[in-house]
This record gives C-alpha cells, sequence and structure tokens, in this order.
C-alpha cells in the first residue's frame, strides 16, 4: 500500500478521468459544464448551422439596373438632327463641316447630386439611371437644340462600386458591372488570393451587417456566391485553424485544420491516436467555450449560462462504447478547442512500481557493495 499512497505525487500531463467529472459534478468546485457525447448531443450541436452569406442577407438576386450617385464620373454627349444648332459645327462659306454633336468635358456629380450641361443649367442626376438622365436633358434642351439626342455614360462609379481590401493581390474599389457580379466575379477582378484558400474567410459587411464564411465554402456553395451590392465592404482574412491536442496522444501539439472544419475523429487521426499504453479509452476530452444558445439547449438549469456570455463546456468521449465510432464523426472540431486525453488509471500504478522497483534495485546494489566493503 505505500507506493500507493504516493500516487497523487506522480507526474501527470493533466487530469485523470474521475478529476474532470467529479469537479464538474461538485457544486463547490464546478467551473464548466460536463457532456457526455451521444447521439442527440451531437444532434442538438448540428443544428448550430455554420455562417453563411446566403442566410444572413438573403440575397441570391443580382442587382437591379445601376443609378448613378455623388462622386460618380459623368460624360454627356450631345447630337442635333441639322448643322446651325447650338452644338453643331460651325459653318464655312455656308458648308457644314459635318459634324451635328458636342462632347462635354467629364465632370463629377457634386453633392448636391447634379451636373452641369450647357443651356439646361444644374440637372439633377444622382439617384437616376442613365436612360432617365437622358431624358432629362433632351427635354431641358428643347426648343434651344435641334432635335436634341443625347448620350449618358458613367466613366467611372464610385457609388457602384465594391471596397475590397485584405488578402488581396490588389485592394481597391471594384465597379460593380450592368449585368451583376457574384462574389468570386470582384474577388478575380481584385488579383485574387494571396493567402492559401484553405486558410482564408471571407468577410463581407453590408450596412450595420457583418457575416464571416470560409473561402472554401463560398467556392464549394454556389448559393454563397452572392450578388454584391454597391458600398458593398469585402475584407480577405487569412485565420488559420488549430486545435490543440495534449495527454496521452501520439502528438501533444497545436495543430492546424482547414477553414471548413474536421470531425472529432479526424482531429484525433492528425493528433496520432491514442497511445496504447497510457490511454484511458473513457477519458477523451473536449474542452470549448459554447454561446449561451448553445449551453442552454445543453442544459437549461445550468447555473454557469450568462447572457450574452461564453460558458465553458467539457464533452466527454468513451471510446469503450463501439457507437461512439459514429459520434466522433458528427460531432465537429472548432477553432481553439481543447482535445485532452487522460491517462489509464493503472498508469499511475505502473509508475509507481517504477519507482518502486528502481528504489529497490538502488538498495539491493548499496547493500552488495556494503557487503563487499565489509568482507
Amino acid at each position: 500500500m505505500i507506493p500507493l499512497a504516493g500516487c497523487s505525487a506522480i507526474p501527470n500531463a493533466g487530469p485523470s478521468a474521475s478529476d474532470v467529472i467529479h469537479q464538474a459534478s461538485n457544486d463547490s468546485l464546478q467551473r464548466y459544464e460536463f457532456v457526455d457525447l451521444t447521439s442527440e448531443v451531437t444532434a442538438l450541436l448540428e443544428q448550430r448551422a455554420p455562417p453563411s452569406l446566403f442566410a444572413h442577407f438573403g440575397d441570391y438576386r443580382m442587382t437591379g439596373e445601376p443609378r448613378i450617385g455623388i462622386g460618380d464620373s459623368i460624360s454627356v454627349t450631345i447630337w442635333e438632327a441639322s448643322s446651325g444648332g447650338l452644338f453643331s459645327a460651325p459653318l464655312l462659306d455656308k458648308v457644314s463641316t459635318g459634324s451635328n454633336s458636342a462632347t462635354i468635358p467629364e465632370q463629377i456629380v457634386g453633392r448636391d447630386g447634379a451636373i452641369t450641361v450647357p443651356y439646361a443649367g444644374r440637372v439633377p442626376v444622382a439617384g437616376r439611371t442613365t436612360r432617365e438622365v437622358q431624358s432629362v436633358v433632351e427635354k431641358a434642351l428643347e426648343g434651344k437644340a435641334i432635335q436634341p439626342q443625347v448620350l449618358i455614360n458613367v466613366t467611372h462609379s464610385l457609388s457602384n462600386s465594391v471596397s475590397v481590401g485584405g488578402e488581396v493581390s490588389t485592394g481597391a474599389r471594384i465597379p460593380l458591372s450592368v449585368k451583376g457580379d457574384r462574389l468570386l466575379d470582384v474577388l478575380a477582378a481584385a488579383g485574387g488570393v494571396r493567402a492559401p484558400v484553405n486558410e482564408t474567410f471571407v468577410e463581407l459587411s453590408r450596412g450595420n451587417k457583418t457575416t464571416r464564411v470560409a473561402l472554401v465554402r463560398v467556392i464549394a456553395n454556389p448559393k454563397e456566391n452572392i450578388y454584391l451590392r454597391p458600398n458593398d465592404v469585402l475584407t480577405l482574412v487569412r485565420e488559420p485553424q488549430t486545435f490543440i491536442a495534449y495527454g496521452a496522444t501520439g502528438r501533444n501539439a497545436e495543430i492546424p485544420f482547414e477553414a471548413d472544419g474536421i470531425s472529432l475523429a479526424q482531429a484525433l487521426s492528425k493528433a496520432g491516436g491514442l497511445l496504447d499504453e497510457r490511454s484511458d479509452p473513457q477519458g477523451v476530452f473536449v474542452f470549448r467555450y459554447e454561446p449561451e444558445n448553445i449551453a442552454r439547449e445543453l442544459d437549461p438549469a445550468s447555473p454557469l449560462v450568462g447572457r450574452g456570455q461564453l460558458t465553458p463546456v467539457v464533452y466527454r468521449l468513451n471510446l469503450r462504447d463501439a457507437n461512439s465510432l459514429f459520434v466522433e464523426q458528427k460531432f465537429r472540431i472548432m477553432n481553439r478547442d481543447v482535445i485532452y486525453v487522460s491517462n489509464a488509471p493503472l498508469t499511475d500504478v505502473y509508475k509507481v512500481m517504477q519507482v518502486f522497483n528502481t528504489a529497490a534495485a538502488n538498495a539491493g546494489s548499496a547493500a552488495a557493495i556494503a557487503t563487499t566493503v565489509k568482507w
């Protein structure tokens, strides 16, 4: 019994399975929620839909016809039906040079939302399409020009553009075309992504809403490749996803995984699996902070769940149960999860016996040396 009395002083990588369970069930020591992983629990967690551009913005249609905005650059060309008008070329010896049109120098839509057209004055254009502005200018020139026809061209559009930045080759304002542009079209126009695709997230801000989605999901799911809107802000963020594995695993390290996620089964494989000589198959734990809605679903009466706060939760996988091999395939690992595999109870006994045997061997050697010296 002497060796066993010293088990608590034997070095360990972390708490035993019984320690983890005890601290969760003891009210005076409880610091986290403890949840056994079952099919019911994984089904509940699967209700947490991954971030989605389509679900968040509900926007899978192309934009309407672009409208002119403040700051856009506009050019105006005016034609007349015959020579001798306001915008026709001058007559030389009663002969026309053949040009019955004039192009007004490019100008920027002012803060008043208008541009200046000779003989028409300030023409309001902001919020109108080019066709609508053409009609307004033609009407303003009636009786002044000879059957005028007008062509309005937006040479540089700020109001119908998307700001692209972050991990792209060229951060810039990308004008949206009349046909409508999807997210990947705009990324291509910005020169593509500099960071590895499997480590990159797309962050889209529209108005007061912002959502971040893994780029691989946008590429794989056409619904996520939504049409962009004027004044959207698109930011590419490189954020490698990792989990930490330690304890009785083949690899104790911070291990990266792809942005679209992995299952617990895949994570354990990346960590080198469980060590046969040390691990407790009933002591596979995942430590994680869960949002309020998930924590309340797991335990509605938990005193640890606070409004708008993250709750520490420990999930336990019992690999002695054959059904757990199915459960671990459905449990998704999140960024910064900690996977801990505890030592088997007999591991401590084995360590104590090793210490005892070493001490006994040393004592035997000392006795033999003493006998030899005495002789």
